[in-house]
């Protein structure tokens, strides 16, 4: 009985430590677990901020490439607009060429018109003399008939 005391003893401590050993490796693993999770979700959150900040990142890229594609486009149109209003500017000083030609066609055929219309009117005042003057003649020669034609009258009767 003396002998069975301390083996009983003995086994108890063993299992005390055995106890202590399996609460401190419970405890160990729940560290582990706890810090686990701890930078599971430390790594979570970081990789969230990560992505919002690439986020950010892309639409800033995506802003600049925008801003520099509507400079490039306003350039563009801005040259496309200085060759049309050039190429407008020599089509108004053509078309305006045009017209001063049209304008001293116009003033030469007017002044044609009005010579012509002078010399007709002269030609006209020359025509009205000369068939006065034939009148004239014509109207001596009746009468000078009549005066005949009378005298032959009267000397018949």
């Amino acid at each position: 009985p003396a002998m069975a005391g301390p083996r009983f003893a003995a086994p108890t401590a063993a299992e005390a430590e055995l106890l202590l050993l399996q609460k401190q490796a419970l405890a160990e693993e729940e560290a582990a677990k706890t810090k686990r999770e701890l930078l599971t979700r430390f790594l979570q959150e970081k990789l969230s901020h990560e992505e919002q900040s690439s986020m950010r990142g892309v639409h800033k890229v995506l802003a600049a490439w925008r801003s520099v594609q509507r400079k490039a486009k306003d350039q563009e149109l801005r040259q496309d607009i200085e060759i049309l209003s050039q190429t407008f500017s020599r089509v108004m000083d053509c078309k305006d060429g045009v017209i001063e030609a049209l304008v001293r066609e116009l003033e030469e055929a007017e002044e044609q018109q009005n010579r012509a219309l002078r010399s007709h009117l002269h030609l006209m005042d020359q025509l009205l003399h000369l068939q006065r003057c034939r009148l004239g003649y014509l109207e001596e020669g009746f009468s000078a008939q009549v005066g005949a034609l009378k005298a032959d009258f009267e000397a018949e009767r």
